[in-house]
Parts: C-alpha cells; sequence; structure tokens
C-alpha cells in the first residue's frame, strides 16, 4: 500500500512510538510534536488512532508478507530461510532498526486494542505460523529438519520462542540475548 509522505511519517513515527510504549503509550500530540503537523493534519490522514493503528499493522502485514516472499524465491531451503528470519531480528535488534515486532507488541495488549486492529494482530500470526509451518514440514520432506511434534505445533513453538527473545532482549538492554536464545533453537530442529 502507497502512502504519500506525510501519511508515511505519520505511520513511522506512531510505529516507533507503539514499540517504546504500546498502544496507549501515545497521542496525536505526540506525533504531532515528532513529524512536525498539526493534530487536524493526523485526523485528515487517520480519523482516529484505531485507523491509525489498524493500517500500520495491515501495512507491517504486507512488509512481512513481501519478505516472506523474497525468502521463498530466493532462499530455497528451510534451514536456510529459519536462519534468514532469526537473522532478519537479529540485525533489526542488534542496529535498534526495529528492536521489537510491533505486532508481537500489540498481541500483549489484545483485551484493551480495538477490534479492528487485535483482528490485523492476530492474523499477523497465523500468517507467520502458516508459513513456519510450512517450511518445517518442507525441511522435514527435505530431510533436513527433525520435528518432534506436529509443524504447526513447532512452527507455533518457533514463533513464541523468537518473539520471547525479542523481549528478553529488551528486558536485559542486551542485543546478543536474542542470538543465545534463538539459535539453540535452530540446533534442536536440524537433523544430525
Amino acid at each position: 500500500m502507497k502512502l504519500n509522505s506525510t501519511s508515511d511519517e505519520i505511520l513511522h513515527c506512531a510505529r516507533s512510538l507503539i514499540i517504546s510504549g504500546g498502544y496507549n503509550g501515545f497521542s496525536y500530540a505526540d506525533i504531532s510534536k515528532v513529524v512536525g503537523v498539526r493534530n487536524a493534519t493526523i485526523h485528515h490522514h487517520f480519523p482516529n488512532k484505531s485507523n491509525l493503528v489498524r493500517t500500520l499493522v495491515v501495512n507491517y502485514r504486507w512488509e512481512a508478507q513481501l519478505g516472506i516472499a523474497e525468502l521463498e524465491r530466493n532462499v530455497p531451503d528451510a534451514v536456510e530461510q529459519l536462519r534468514a528470519y532469526i537473522q532478519y531480528w537479529e540485525s533489526c535488534i542488534s542496529d535498534n532498526s526495529a528492536p521489537f515486532c510491533v505486532c508481537a507488541l500489540l498481541a500483549t495488549q489484545l483485551p484493551v486494542l480495538p477490534e479492528e486492529v487485535a483482528f490485523e494482530v492476530s492474523a499477523h500470526f497465523r500468517t507467520l505460523s502458516d508459513w513456519l509451518a510450512s517450511v518445517l514440514e518442507r525441511g522435514a520432506a527435505q530431510g533436513s529438519i527433525r520435528l518432534t511434534s506436529s509443524a504447526r505445533i513447532e512452527a507455533d513453538s518457533f514463533m513464541a520462542t523468537v518473539h520471547g527473545a525479542m523481549l528478553s532482549a529488551r528486558a536485559y538492554d542486551d542485543a546478543k540475548i536474542f542470538g543465545a536464545i534463538t539459535h539453540p533453537l535452530l540446533d534442536r530442529l536440524l537433523k544430525a
């Protein structure tokens, strides 16, 4: 989805504010100060906060799907796809370009999110889990991945571990914690 530059700036700012303080941790006044536009301008692009955050999550999901499609095109090996996924987040956390998955953070707040935002957040997790399950099934069929339970359970476990590693890196203020948690996860799945 292509937005104009003011919309992009508003969304970029909102994403940063959500990652640092959650859904209720920012207001249009906060965005106004950072972006340098009036609240009315923000309301022109996004009539209300739920519309803004829903748009942000829809765009985030679209970016994630593009990234997955690129991995599928350029990295045929299932193990290498999982490794690339982990390395992507490891790099984002290390250089602080995306220190936390915005959907993971919003998922912690599902009970208080507007229904349309919660729906998109849950859809992100379903899509990611579906992709991970397909990668794990392919790896098992290729003989490179060992599944100890169903691909779906392994996919959800993989996803939870990656997001938990993000949380641990944040809690300890140490980006290296992410790799310390996720590298053994991948090793566990590899067939000897």
